[in-house]
């Protein structure tokens, strides 16, 4: 008689052979759309749909198959779903911005071993960059916050966005050299504590450069932020093909949302491609000597100074162009985009999805969003409609609308966060995806080699 583990390894072998992988990742994909597109303010069933990506990359098929069905999900169905629901298409978005700012933080803790715990200060410079040039703020330099005329003009045209996104990779690249310089000779605690305080100098900053010229407009942040020009014909297109479809008429808002989560995810595309070149290069491996024993890289003739710069410049950059995106697609920028939280938030996915796995780290930003705009959350809004009701708990007789709102699940975010990370270095301390080489040294270590 088999045994529980004979029987699901079976099962799992079955699964992943011949056409089942096929039918398997096909059948996952129809679900959750056929689940979103008939429940579109089902949180389980985006799930269901989101998560046929997850099923899409484990399955073995073919490359061509994997890259042909992940470009329909993301670049035809989502954004059709994203509509009927524009929550959706905002977690969409958000997971493109964290997956490209953990890839960007990946390649400074994971694929060099520089523990930053300022990063986010690089995604700052990124959205006030654009800020500033794509909104009125160079006009409301002389006027104290809050004092300017309302018709002052924009400083440059919408669509400046583009060169900007440019722009800002060469300008958050120089930032991340400007933060290498000073740290070349610190390691491990004190690197992350230098790292730290660079990222609170820059919200420091943005917080406090409203006096006495009005760069940052202070705590009260920059708005309007222009967006790049829509032409109406784009809005008269999609209304015309995918109407239909969609159920409802399409805003230029909506369009707004998907050019931005597509741009997002072009851009992570472009990251991806570096990150991988970068690891399998020269510069890759250096990074490797260097995170493993900075003494030993040196004695092997290793430029550890601009080997430093470029991991700080290569990380800081993608940030940068991030920053941009974001500025532009919520048209305002604050202090409080860019606290210590938000760094914190960022390595955490790095953690959580695995130091130095491209994938893992995709994955690990897809399941921190998830959690917090859409699981948490969605728990805080289902307790409120409770406390609204007459219902009482079963066995207790406890009625729910005197449940304390202290009680919310969306407050107990960051407990829940260290949670998962206490269980992960636990049972899992590789990560959701571990990388290859991080594999291979946890098979030596279990071999007792």
């Amino acid at each position: 008689m088999k045994t529980l583990g004979t029987f699901s390894q079976e099962m799992l072998r079955r699964i992943q052979s011949g056409y089942m992988p096929y039918l398997v990742s096909i059948l996952h994909a129809l679900v959750g759309i056929y689940l979103v597109y008939t429940s579109p303010r089902s949180n389980i069933a985006f799930l269901i749909f989101i998560s046929s990506l997850l099923t899409l990359y484990t399955v073995k098929t073919s490359a061509a198959y994997k890259v042909t069905a992940g470009v329909l999900l993301a670049v035809v169905v989502m954004p059709i779903l994203g509509v009927r629901n524009i929550f959706y298409l905002e977690i969409l978005f958000q997971i493109c911005v964290f997956a490209a700012l953990a890839l960007g933080l990946n390649i400074v803790v994971g694929f060099a071993g520089l523990l930053d715990l300022g990063y986010v200060a690089f995604y700052a410079v990124g959205a006030y960059l654009w800020a500033f040039f794509g909104s009125q703020q160079y006009y409301v330099i002389p006027y104290a916050p809050g004092t300017q005329p309302a018709d002052l003009p924009f400083l440059l045209p919408g669509d400046m966005f583009y060169l900007f996104l440019m722009l800002a990779v060469i300008i958050a690249a120089v930032t991340g050299i400007l933060l290498g310089l000073p740290v070349l000779r610190l390691r491990g605690d004190y690197l992350a504590i230098v790292t730290l305080g660079f990222g609170e100098v820059i919200r420091v900053l943005a917080n406090n450069l409203d006096k006495p010229w009005n760069i940052t407009n202070g705590p009260q942040g920059i708005t309007p932020i222009q967006r790049p020009t829509l032409p109406p014909a784009v809005v008269d297109l999609f209304n015309n093909t995918l109407g239909p479809v969609i159920g409802h008429p399409v805003k230029a808002s909506d369009v707004y949302n998907v050019l931005f989560y597509l741009m997002a995810l072009l851009i992570i595309l472009v990251i991806i491609l570096v990150a991988r070149r970068l690891d399998d290069s020269k510069i890759g491996r250096a990074w490797t000597a260097i995170r493993e024993d900075e003494t030993a890289a040196i004695a092997m003739g290793i430029p550890l100074v601009r080997m430093k710069l470029a991991a700080f410049a290569a990380g800081a950059s993608f940030a940068g162009a991030m920053g941009v995106m974001f500025a532009a697609s919520r048209t305002f920028v604050s202090p409080e985009s860019f606290s210590f939280m938000q760094s914190i938030g960022v390595l955490t996915m790095v953690i959580l999805g695995g130091i130095g796995s491209i994938p893992g780290v995709i994955l690990g930003a897809a399941v921190v969003v998830l959690l917090n705009l859409q699981v948490l959350q969605g728990l805080s809004l289902y307790l409120s409609q409770l406390r609204q009701s007459d219902a009482v708990i079963p066995i207790i007789n406890f009625a729910w609308k005197n449940l304390s709102t202290q009680l919310d699940p969306a407050k107990y975010q960051r407990l829940l966060f260290g949670i998962i990370l206490i269980l992960m270095m636990i049972f899992r301390p590789a990560g959701l995806i571990p990388a290859a080489r991080r594999q291979r040294e946890l098979a030596v270590e279990e071999s007792g080699d």
